[in-house]
């Protein structure tokens, strides 16, 4: 895990919850668990600084970072898609994004990896669709400065073409399974009676491992997905040893924020 990806669970998974700022000071202790150095958390916090994600703030501890507008929208999206916080109906419309031709090419596969995220997957090289619109989506356009019409449409023909042609679900499938045995290997390791530190890294590890399908997974509706899904039987076990692990990860956070 690396410290920019490390700190934007941490900020997600615990800190959103508790203002979404900490000392920097904090911040090297709270990483220090998953083996990730000083030098590193203030590489990274000074790139996320640059990207708009976090905010230089005074704190009685000493200086700090407080999340974003746009962090909390990022963070606040993934939690819905994490955690399952409230329910996702989907009444068959389709949300069709179509881009302007953007020629920059770190620009295009910057967009590509956020629309992406954001659960669309592309039917052309300007044309996106998702199940659903993001509310992050807007805010994206608007700071890429790219210009694109959205439609709410309804598929003349069969959504399972479509999901077909847009997600690869047999490989995202596999990969659940893959992450399944690897999360269960995690949690065998982890010993009664372990120190929070060590409970707070395990956490980490596993809800850093689970947030990589928000890359890959769009959350489409279960009658979309085929019978026996491997990704409900990845997500019970997620939910069961988030939960299960929290209350000694949460005790840790609160004992290196003081």
């Amino acid at each position: 895990m690396n410290a920019r990806a490390a700190l934007f669970d941490l900020y997600g998974d615990h800190l959103r919850s508790r203002g979404g700022k900490a000392s920097v000071a904090a911040l090297v202790r709270l990483l220090a668990p998953l083996e990730i150095a000083a030098p590193a958390v203030r590489t990274a916090v000074s790139r996320m600084v640059r990207q708009g994600w976090l905010d230089r703030v005074r704190l009685p501890q000493g200086p700090g970072y407080a999340v974003t507008a746009k962090a909390v929208r990022r963070l606040d999206e993934a939690a819905l898609r994490i955690y399952r916080a409230g329910t996702i109906s989907w009444q068959g419309h389709w949300h069709l994004v179509v881009l302007e031709q953007v020629r920059d090419r770190a620009k295009r596969e910057r967009l590509r990896a956020d629309l992406a995220f954001l659960g669309y997957a592309p039917l052309s090289e300007t044309t996106w669709v998702g199940p659903r619109h993001s509310p992050e989506l807007d805010p994206l356009l608007a700071n890429e400065d790219i210009r694109a019409d959205r439609f709410d449409a309804v598929l003349d023909g069969d959504p399972r073409e479509l999901v077909a042609r847009a997600w690869d679900l047999a490989a995202i499938g596999h990969a659940y399974e893959e992450w399944l045995a690897e999360a269960q290997k995690l949690i065998a390791g982890l010993s009664d009676g372990a120190p929070a530190s060590r409970v707070f890294a395990t956490r980490s590890r596993l809800v850093h491992g689970w947030r990589n399908f928000l890359f890959r997974d769009p959350g489409l509706p279960a009658e979309l997905l085929p019978p026996g899904w491997q990704g409900e039987k990845a997500r019970a076990y997620f939910e069961q040893e988030a939960a299960r692990l929290m209350p000694a990860a949460a005790a840790f956070v609160d004992k290196e924020l003081l």
